[in-house]
């Protein structure tokens, strides 16, 4: 808390404070502190909320992406871990340029990062990803439980 006794969100302030000097994420890391793009991944990740369901056959994940439509969300699979990301920005210049300007802000903008890690008989050849009102849902099949191995019998020659 302030001396005022207002809340200050100190990942909102570093984001504004970013935004007015303009850093690159590479100018920010150094070795032996996390990079800005490390701390920004891991803010957006805490803040993506995200269930995960499991049904007979498949896995379901829904992420909650208010304000994004379907053309700004990335679904990707990196090895064996499912990546949904997303960023929304304020309009800014348009914003300026019809003489708007933000009395409060609290609406979410920035990154929207989730990942998972798969499980083995998750099918990522069979992945599909639906958007409905800031709502993803992304479907993964799940692979079908291997045959049962029958015993095999070996014969027995006399020696």
């Amino acid at each position: 808390m302030d001396p005022r006794g207002l809340a200050v969100d100190p990942w909102s302030l570093m984001d504004t404070i970013h935004d007015i000097l303009d850093f690159s994420d590479e100018s920010a890391g150094q070795s032996h502190h996390p990079s800005r793009a490390y701390v920004r991944d891991n803010k957006a990740m805490a803040n993506t909320p995200a269930d995960v369901k499991e049904d007979p056959n498949a896995y379901i994940f829904v992420v909650d992406m208010p304000g994004l439509k379907s053309d700004q969300i990335k679904v990707q699979v990196e090895d064996s871990t499912l990546v949904v990301s997303g960023e929304r920005r304020r309009e800014k210049e348009k914003d300026q340029k019809d003489g708007v300007k933000y009395i409060r802000m609290e609406r979410r903008v920035g990154k929207f990062l989730k990942k998972f890690v798969l499980p083995e008989n998750a099918d990522i050849d069979k992945i599909s990803a639906v958007s409905q009102d800031g709502v993803l849902t992304v479907t993964v099949a799940k692979k079908p439980p291997p045959e049962p191995k029958k015993p095999k019998t070996v014969e027995v020659q006399i020696g």
